[in-house]
């Protein structure tokens, strides 16, 4: 019996088998992916739904969906959800853009001078464990009760996650690039922009979203810590004041709303992911 081939020496994958990592596709693999994690956020609802209906817990301490629901619903149409959230988007904004900027020029002159490798090396080995939200009081203290401090800390949280991976990134720059690059005469700086930053996308892609991800959880732990910032509180602010005042269910809608931009966010990168390192060839691509 002859096995069947897609290319000389290769064996086709057997029916049922996913090519992506070997992993069996079966009925619930061959759905869309839109399809697949569609079903399991409704069956997430159902869930939750069955718990608060079958526990008997206390709607003093926990919501059920439909109560969250209508509290998202009051939230978006008085206002306080949507600029809570537009308060806490746009400084988390502020700090990626000086943390991505910061990024760049560490990770650049880390990979052009050794002095700058010394101070990237030994600043992010200090720095990269400590938890973002712990020095702000001493942002509080240099910058006052302002957005000023929660970008601060926020674009912390950005850097160090963002050059260790940029960094690894530039670092394993493949040999023939960087021959090639010389050959055509490049010299240090345009090799580091031409030939090893775009590179280097993957790793910048990956340290964007582990970056965002730390960055998103500083400025909520924040403000649900030490309150609002300036005339207007963020995400935070709102989930804790709910708090204060036992609004159960305003509680539940800020965290609902802190899911769902996770989910957006997530569905950003991995769409800029498949235009450009999957299509690049840089990376193999997942099923849509």
């Amino acid at each position: 019996m002859t096995a069947s081939t897609n290319s000389p020496g290769t064996l086709a994958p057997s029916p049922g088998e996913a090519e992506d990592g070997g992993r069996t596709a079966g009925p619930w693999g061959r759905l869309p992916t839109w399809l697949r994690r569609t079903i399991v956020f409704a069956a997430l609802i159902g869930i939750w739904q069955l718990y608060t209906s079958a526990s008997g817990v206390s709607a003093f301490v926990f919501s059920g969906p439909w109560d969250v629901a209508k509290a998202l619903a009051d939230g978006v149409s008085s206002g306080d959800l949507v600029t809570s959230t537009w308060t806490t988007l746009r400084m988390l904004g502020t700090g990626m853009a000086i943390g991505i900027a910061l990024t760049v020029v560490l990770t650049v002159l880390a990979v052009t001078t050794t002095l700058g490798d010394d101070v990237l090396t030994l600043v992010s080995s200090m720095i990269n464990p400590l938890p973002s939200v712990a020095i702000l009081p001493l942002a509080m203290l240099w910058f006052g009760l302002t957005d000023t401090a929660l970008v601060f800390v926020t674009a912390n949280a950005v850097l160090w996650p963002m050059t260790v991976s940029v960094s690894m990134g530039l670092r394993t720059t493949p040999p023939t690039l960087l021959m090639v690059g010389r050959n055509l005469g490049l010299g240090r700086w345009r090799l580091t922009w031409d030939v090893m930053m775009p590179a280097a996308l993957p790793h910048a892609l990956a340290g964007l979203k582990t970056g965002w991800a730390f960055g998103w959880r500083t400025i909520i732990a924040a403000e649900l810590v030490f309150g609002a910032a300036g005339s207007k509180g963020g995400l935070g602010f709102f989930i804790n004041n709910a708090r204060y005042y036992a609004l159960i269910p305003d509680v539940f809608a800020g965290l609902v709303v802190i899911a769902l931009i996770g989910i957006a966010l997530d569905l950003v990168f991995n769409v800029i992911e498949r235009r450009t390192v999957v299509r690049w060839g840089m990376k193999e691509g997942a099923s849509a």
